[in-house]
């Protein structure tokens, strides 16, 4: 990335994470996925359950092998299992130790704004996991909730065309507000404040561009 590009993301992940300390999540700032995956590891004792939401910054950071092949109790998802077969390992999910996941947007009134195609993530950020950690690029940061629907919009297709769903956006690039079975955008969610349960948030701010 183009070094001036970097550098305006990193002041703006150093200021949103002021932000969203303000909003009584525990955030804090880090360089690159890297780091990111370290902290993670830092803050996740051996032993405990862990649950994912789907996410491409979380495959950036292969963490469903991380955790896989860790001591740890991993509600593993992401195996080739009929579709009624994963939706239990969702379901037992949400009384995890820890949720690791990503965020779709995050506004500068430091909310946490996500749509989801089956809705685990969602449900999993706002009640269930002990812990939720997310971790989120820089790149995600939007002015306001308005905002961050659009991005979401956007970022779905791109969603739609990686998992392979049999939708109208994959075929055209652009949002029809379909209702076929495949839709990814059935569940949308606003965490508007990360002390309802202390310390139950942590969110970790890359100053780079990742994921979508």
């Amino acid at each position: 990335m183009n070094e001036v590009k970097r550098w305006k993301l990193q002041c703006e992940g150093k200021e949103i994470v002021s932000i969203l300390n303000a909003k009584k999540y525990n955030a804090l700032y880090v360089d690159n996925l890297e780091q990111a995956k370290e902290k993670v590891l830092e803050l996740i004792p051996k032993g405990s359950s862990i649950a994912l939401g789907g996410s491409v910054t979380l495959n950036e950071m292969d963490l469903v092998n991380t955790f896989r092949e860790g001591d740890y109790n991993f509600y593993d998802r992401y195996q080739d299992l009929p579709f009624p077969e994963i939706v239990e390992i969702m379901r037992q999910s949400m009384v995890a130790d820890y949720l690791v996941t990503s965020t779709n947007a995050i506004t500068r009134k430091g909310e946490l704004v996500n749509m989801d195609c089956s809705g685990n993530r969602a449900a999993g950020m706002i009640f269930g996991p002990k812990k939720v950690i997310v971790i989120a690029g820089a790149n995600k940061i939007v002015e306001n909730l308005e905002e961050a629907e659009k991005r979401i919009k956007r970022v779905a297709i791109m969603n739609a065309k990686r998992i392979n769903h049999k939708t109208p956006c994959v075929e055209t690039g652009f949002c029809q507000d379909c209702s076929v079975p495949g839709r990814v955008c059935n569940y949308l969610s606003v965490v508007n404040n990360g002390g309802k349960f202390e310390g139950r948030f942590t969110v970790i701010v890359v100053g780079d561009e990742v994921g979508y």
